[in-house]
């Protein structure tokens, strides 16, 4: 049994609806959804807004596990990949599973990039105030470090597929 906190977001067609597919995809071992949040474009700032949320997921599922799943939910959405942190339907990134370390290049965990990265922090605090990702100490103080100004919480926008 592993338990994984996965980024969920989408800028392109209908971003909602991608991100319900991926809380659909992984229903069967959803311990928490956290709201959804509009958020600036992180890396490459010539595209549209994303909307992101975070899953945490418990299951009987190794790191490999997580990783081909969501890969799966991605290619299901049509999701291309062009150009590194360029626009996608849906991208799905493990950022860390509990006891696990992996310096492989395909799944390097904790991810590499989540501790600066608002998009990730903010949504995981809401559903997990006391998180901790590993190296780098806990969710809110990062977060505290960090400029939240392009990260909004919809509170119009529900991940419960309708």
């Amino acid at each position: 049994m592993t338990r994984a906190v996965l980024s969920i977001g989408s800028n392109l067609g209908d971003r909602l609806g991608h991100l319900r597919s991926a809380v659909s995809g992984f229903s069967d071992v959803l311990v928490a959804v956290s709201p959804v949040y509009e958020t600036a474009p992180w890396g490459v700032t010539d595209q549209d807004d994303f909307l992101n949320a975070v899953l945490i997921v418990a299951g009987d599922v190794d790191e490999w596990g997580w990783l081909r799943r969501g890969q799966a939910l991605e290619q299901a959405a049509g999701r291309v990949r062009e150009r590194r942190w360029g626009p996608r339907t849906l991208d799905v990134d493990v950022v860390t599973v509990d006891g696990v370390r992996s310096d492989d290049p395909e799944l390097l965990l904790p991810h590499p990039g989540a501790f600066e990265r608002a998009t990730v922090l903010v949504p995981w605090l809401d559903v997990e105030p006391d998180a901790v990702l590993p190296g780098h100490g806990r969710v809110a103080d990062l977060v505290a470090g960090l400029d939240v100004a392009g990260v909004e919480r919809r509170d119009d926008l529900s991940l419960a597929n309708r």
